[in-house]
């Protein structure tokens, strides 16, 4: 019986004839006709000032962290329970992440811890949208304005999700997509800046241009260019935004079809959560997710781990997420936690991603039933 892996990259079957044609024009470089058609796809979609494709969301998050002027000492208030990423582009230009316990229901950042960790040397608050449900992002972009702070959306996994009617990305001042292969929209490797402050928008583009004014020079603004700030090579190959391109045109489809899975996983475990035997994904109201993953939560570490492995012996193959920054031996260098960080420390313990990729429709049924089968070999002991 063949294994059912975690995750399988979707192509929608136009990806190489993109990436040919790309060839044809002879742009093979940065910034070529698909690279635009993505920029104006992102720009349309999200109503962002300024779109910027990237080699990677690692890349978004550092220019982001060069725009907001972060320095040696200067504090970022986040969430431990993300990506190395979310801390390390910050960290790389000396700052100090400050990181406060996450909320129950969506395990994203916990807006009412936020305020009593701001100090003298805060900078930016950078909400982090877990599994492509918002953050309560009314609060934070309040707590911004009084403190006078700048807010990065980390919404690497939030693309076609909104809150209160808003794109996720495009309600901070700046905001970071992710194309990872992983991502419902993908290129392989990629992600995107969106820069929604228009005081912003011209030096994103020069940063992203190793620190020159290049596409002033291009767009017919200046007669020749040359190099005006820092910055460093952050935009992608024409071959990656063909690619890309590919996967844009689909958008709404392959979102439509990760719906369907979605929701046929949230019917099929409700009895399970109704039993006591585990805890479903909560949406707050005014949210509208993507279904970039589907996770349950489940009662301890020892279960999750024997869970894990009941399912692989069964050929599903379900992955924890991410061990939380703040003990990470980077993390305890680098950053400190503002108070205990106890739904941080509880749930990433717990949490159990299910596999969630287009094309697992006839096989969802056997996740579920294996996911069943587990529990009743390792049940929760509460």
């Amino acid at each position: 019986m063949q294994s059912i892996p975690f995750n399988k990259p979707f192509m929608t079957g136009r990806e190489l004839w993109h990436i040919a044609q790309a060839h044809t024009n002879g742009h093979l470089s940065g910034d070529g006709q698909f690279t635009k058609l993505c920029h104006g796809w992102l720009e349309r979609s999200t109503g962002t000032r300024r779109a910027l494709l990237t080699h990677s969301c690692t890349a978004a998050l550092e220019m982001s962290a060069l725009l907001a002027e972060v320095g040696p000492g200067d504090e970022v208030i986040m969430p431990s329970y993300t990506f190395v990423t979310t801390a390390n582009a910050f960290v790389l230009r000396g700052a100090v992440p400050v990181f406060v316990d996450i909320r129950p229901d969506t395990l994203n950042i916990d807006e009412t811890k936020i305020e009593a960790a701001i100090t003298a040397r805060t900078k930016v608050i950078l909400p982090v949208h877990y599994a492509g449900v918002a953050c309560e992002m009314d609060t934070i972009m309040d707590i911004a304005r009084r403190h006078k702070l700048i807010v990065v959306e980390d919404a690497a996994q939030g693309i076609l999700s909104t809150y209160k009617g808003r794109p996720l990305g495009s309600i901070g001042h700046m905001g970071a997509y992710s194309f990872h292969e992983t991502k419902n929209i993908i290129a392989g490797e990629g992600g995107a800046l969106l820069v929604n402050d228009p005081a912003l928008a011209e030096r994103a583009e020069i940063i992203r241009e190793k620190g020159t004014n290049r596409s002033q020079f291009f767009r017919g603004q200046v007669d020749k260019y040359t190099w005006v700030d820092v910055g460093s090579s952050y935009l992608p190959g024409e071959v990656i935004a063909a690619f890309l391109w590919a996967q844009m045109e689909e958008a709404e489809s392959i979102n439509g079809r990760r719906m369907d899975l979605w929701n046929r996983y949230h019917a099929a475990l409700a009895p399970l959560e109704a039993a006591g035997q585990l805890r479903r994904p909560v949406v707050p109201e005014g949210c509208v997710h993507n279904a970039h993953m589907y996770y349950i939560l489940l009662d301890s570490l020892a279960q999750r781990s024997a869970v894990i492995d009941a399912m692989k012996a069964q050929g599903v193959n379900p992955v924890f997420h991410y061990v939380p920054l703040h003990s990470a031996p980077a993390g305890l260098k680098f950053s400190r936690a503002h108070g205990v960080l106890q739904n941080t420390d509880r749930l990433s313990e717990t949490l159990l991603r299910l596999p969630l990729w287009v094309g697992l429709d006839a096989q969802l049924p056997r996740v579920v039933a294996a996911l069943e089968a587990a529990l009743r070999q390792h049940p929760a002991q509460r």
